[in-house]
């Protein structure tokens, strides 16, 4: 149940950063307006929010697995928000940081 609610967590905090991101990047550089602007840096506070529910209690580590999953959702929000086409390159990337998101989020340990 740790790792699928911790899993779930990491996917709604992308939604809100990846988002809140894509929201400031479509309201300044392709002059959509304030209000979409607005919009993610309300989504980006969000996302602080759900990050602070992980079952895990370390900072650090929550923040450093979150990168893999950042990484790899920042390459899927291309594809589908921007018609992005990742090369074998980025693809290969990403599963490298989901496998580090993997051994820092889930790996056992004494503590």
């Amino acid at each position: 149940m740790f790792v699928l609610r911790s899993a779930a967590l990491f996917v709604v905090a992308a939604l809100f950063e990846i988002g809140g991101a894509w929201l400031v990047w479509q309201g300044v550089r392709e002059n959509r307006g304030w209000l979409w602007a607005a919009g993610g840096v309300l989504a980006l506070g969000a996302y602080g929010f759900v990050a602070t529910f992980q079952p895990d209690a370390h900072f650090g580590r929550v923040l450093a697995a979150y990168g893999g999953i950042f990484v790899a959702g920042s390459i899927l929000w291309g594809v589908v928000a921007d018609g992005y086409r990742p090369d074998r390159w980025d693809i290969t990337g990403a599963l490298i940081c989901l496998a580090g998101m993997a051994v820092i989020m889930y790996a056992p340990r004494g503590d």
